[in-house]
């Protein structure tokens, strides 16, 4: 099931408003900006932040997503008409071949069963030329990021454009082994709603997710930083062989 916070419209509308600078797309954007870099696949598009980025420059973009209403957003976004928007998971595209494979934010977090984050590996190997790369982030587990999850310190407010003034924050509802559990909620101080998005994400360590790529039949080249989370987060680059 989609989280809400991407797959209602009112929230999908201000998901943007509250989503930061980005600074941690800078790893990703380096590898598409690549030379022999034409063709991405960015699985877990959202409002399609990243692929409007990536379709500016040239590139020949697919982004993917289970969440209609954030398709919605990412389809009225300046450039999108240059981008190849799908509905759906990547283990359901039809037969594709891309240099490049992205998972940005917290993407690869959001495959909590090992048999789903198998079969979408296996997806992005199959969608990737030979030679052809992967990248993705996830954070490290034990920097225990939702330690600072609490409303204290996730209070914030924002006047979204058609949206008019909305305060958020997040609390933790559940922490059991590697998958933490936490809720979002929205005020939208126009009319008092009040909307909330239930999220779980898994945190693998670097082995568990090396495994992985390697089970899938790709090749881990390099792990590296976040730039925009300094010793807190991986990002995995890996290679189809060929």
């Amino acid at each position: 099931m989609t989280d809400a916070i991407f797959a209602e419209p009112r929230l999908a509308a201000i998901y943007d408003a509250f989503d930061g600078p980005r600074d941690d797309l800078q790893p990703y954007l380096a590898l598409a900006e690549e030379p022999g870099v034409r063709s991405v696949l960015d699985i877990g598009c959202g409002t399609g932040t990243f692929a409007c980025l990536l379709a500016a420059r040239g590139i020949e973009v697919i982004g993917v997503d289970p969440a209609a209403a954030s398709l919605d957003v990412a389809r009225r976004k300046p450039g999108s008409e240059r981008v190849r928007w799908v509905h759906g998971e990547a283990s359901s595209l039809p037969p594709v071949q891309v240099d490049l494979v992205t998972m940005t934010a917290n993407v690869a977090q959001v495959f909590l069963d090992d048999g789903a984050w198998a079969a979408t590996l296996g997806a992005t190997r199959a969608a990737l030329r030979p030679g052809g790369r992967l990248v993705f982030g996830s954070r490290r587990p034990e920097r225990q990021a939702w330690l600072a999850w609490d409303r204290e310190r996730s209070l914030t407010r924002a006047v979204v454009p058609g949206a008019g003034p909305v305060r958020t924050w997040v609390e933790v509802t559940d922490v059991r082994e590697d998958v933490v559990s936490f809720r979002w909620s929205f005020l939208f101080e126009v009319d008092g709603a009040v909307l909330t998005s239930d999220s779980t994400l898994r945190f693998r360590s670097l082995e568990e997710l090396s495994d992985a790529v390697r089970s899938a039949g790709l090749v881990v080249d390099d792990v590296r930083d976040a730039p925009d989370r300094p010793g807190a987060e991986y990002v995995v680059l890996a290679r189809r062989p060929g």
